[in-house]
């Protein structure tokens, strides 16, 4: 990595190991000392519930791998697994699987199938799993806004307390070149670290009125504060993002990221393609060669040459200054008014042998009676909200627009199977108050440095408004579209209106419903959406999710 781009990585102190964690560690993550790093040797139901756990959990990944993981045998009363493991820990870190299975056969196929003859879907059959721990939230949604080929969990903002500070500092990212450039990196930390004091500051108070409010557990009151105060937080700051990939989804990101105008991502980007190399070094290449530099020029070019345009032929007269929009809202701006009747037709063409017009013609015949009757015939035994509807449902789309908080909108930016996209993150549209902050008199100190980020984000804007994302707190809201089939917005709506859901997007997801429902009531009245309201999240009592985790074990000691 150039000396250019490592001036953008995260600037706080790395993990710390033992010379005895890093003995256990080593064989499992390329990378102990840096921000980004692969996992490998590891089995997939460990990844799988390692991220989970770590998305939930205060310290990094790996932290939790060796804590939960393999301390617990290391240094268990088991003696005999104690020495398995220390012997595959030795095994795996002298002589491992690639030197021992011909691994440059493999490397010698891909660098000729995939890097000279361009087989692409060869690169979609080898996947890992990376982890990056210390990117901003700027940076996390641009890598989640790839939808096809990633799959990401990040630490929550919902359930982890982020007002901790590391090395002194708390952890939020710093753009120094371009902030000292503009003589703001005085002003940017400043109002920063404001955002953060006012977010451990209020966690007490409001914790004491969540408790006079609510007969709650103490571990539920407190990662609801941290949940309603979490839009206090700036995009800037530093989390965790786990995601398994395919080798071409990799390579698409390492040259979304290569010329991107912020210097974060391309940091990011020569990280990322370093520790892959040592894990998939022949699937990626094509990175380097002129076609790809090319291709990530274009990537990086792409919004500078679209701002340019509008600057020379629109300009802000027309664009602003425009009204911010007073609240949460949902916009049902496109459908087609023959939706329904294409889903039915969708149904009978898979059943018959006529051509698509012929189905449709059908379709058209049916009484309204009989298409209620079709319908319930299609999803007849459907009993619960995660058995998935039919492909039909995919015959017809409709675009709803919506404004919310920054925070809610992480939450239903993680639906991939649908188009959608989003303006940046910016403060012209508002900020929401949570109604606990308000009943707990903690409205005008939730504010205050709210405003001042926006002041600080209105200096930065007119120098550079991709950077200036950096500064917007999530309570701020953000306009983006989503473009969706029937069949997403079944499994969407339901998934997010179950009582576990936030309180900000379950309204989202409800008002879509409604909207939905007013267009399309004979598809809508199948959908299994929970209109109630829920001042917590719910996913059960804690007897119940032990007597189901008890149960599990059980049937697991049964097992030969």
């Amino acid at each position: 990595m150039d000396s250019l781009t490592s001036i953008y990585a995260p600037s706080f102190p790395r993990e710390e190991w033992s010379p005895k964690e890093c003995l256990l560690l080593e064989p499992f993550a390329t990378n102990l000392d840096g921000f980004v790093t692969v996992l490998h040797n590891l089995p997939p139901e460990i990844v799988g519930a390692l991220c989970s756990r770590a998305s939930r959990a205060s310290d990094s990944l790996l932290r939790v791998l060796l804590n939960e993981y393999l301390k617990p045998i290391a240094d268990g009363e088991n003696a005999e697994l104690a020495k398995e493991l220390h012997e595959t820990v030795s095994f795996l870190r002298t002589k491992g699987f690639k030197n021992i299975i011909n691994s440059q056969r493999a490397q010698a196929f891909y660098a000729k199938w995939l890097s000279q003859y361009g087989d692409d879907s060869i690169a979609q059959l080898t996947g890992t799993h990376v982890v990056l721990w210390g990117v901003s939230q700027v940076a996390m949604k641009f890598v989640e806004d790839q939808r096809i080929g990633l799959e990401p969990i990040e630490k929550s903002t919902r359930y982890v307390n982020f007002g901790n500070k590391v090395g002194g500092k708390y952890l939020y990212y710093v753009p120094y070149p371009e902030l000292e450039r503009s003589g703001l990196l005085r002003e940017y930390r400043e109002t920063l670290d404001h955002l953060f004091d006012a977010y451990v500051v209020l966690q007490g108070p409001l914790i004491a009125w969540l408790k006079q409010a609510y007969d709650e557990k103490d571990s539920v009151i407190e990662k609801k504060a941290f949940d309603t105060l979490r839009g206090l937080l700036p995009m800037a700051t530093l989390g965790q993002v786990a995601f398994r990939g395919n080798a071409q989804a990799f390579e698409y990101l390492i040259n979304r990221t290569g010329k991107h105008c912020l210097g974060e991502l391309r940091w990011l980007s020569a990280a990322l393609k370093g520790e892959l190399d040592k894990e998939i070094p022949s699937l990626l290449l094509r990175v380097n060669d002129h076609k790809s530099q090319d291709y990530q020029s274009y990537l990086g070019n792409r919004g500078a040459g679209v701002r340019k345009f509008i600057k020379e032929n629109i300009g802000k007269k027309e664009t602003e200054p425009f009204t911010p929009v007073a609240a949460p809202r949902v916009l049902l701006v496109e459908c087609d008014e023959n939706a329904e009747t294409k889903i039915l037709a969708g149904i009978l063409f898979t059943e018959l042998h006529v051509s698509w017009y012929d189905a449709l013609h059908l379709a058209c015949g049916l009484s309204p009676k009989k298409k209620q009757e079709l319908l319930s015939c299609y999803l007849h035994g459907r009993s619960e909200r995660w058995q998935k509807v039919g492909r039909a449902l995919e015959n017809s789309y409709m675009r709803f627009e919506i404004t919310v908080n920054i925070g809610a909108y992480r939450d239903l930016h993680r639906h991939r199977m649908l188009t959608q996209d989003r303006q940046r993150f910016s403060c012209h549209h508002g900020y929401d108050i949570p109604v606990e902050i308000r009943e707990a008199g903690l409205a005008e100190r939730f504010s205050e440095p709210l405003e001042r980020a926006a002041a600080l984000f209105r200096k930065i804007e007119a120098i550079d408004p991709e950077l200036a994302q950096y500064v917007v707190p999530l309570a701020y809201r953000i306009r983006f579209y989503q473009w969706q089939n029937f069949r997403e917005l079944f499994w969407e709506s339901e998934l997010r209106t179950t009582p576990q859901g936030h309180p900000d997007y379950r309204a989202i997801e409800q008002e879509k419903y409604r909207l939905a429902a007013l267009h399309f009531p004979l598809v809508s009245e199948f959908m299994k959406v929970d209109m109630k309201n829920y001042p917590f999240a719910r996913r059960g009592t804690d007897e119940k999710i032990a007597d189901k985790e008890k149960r599990i074990m059980q049937s697991f000691e049964k097992k030969p």
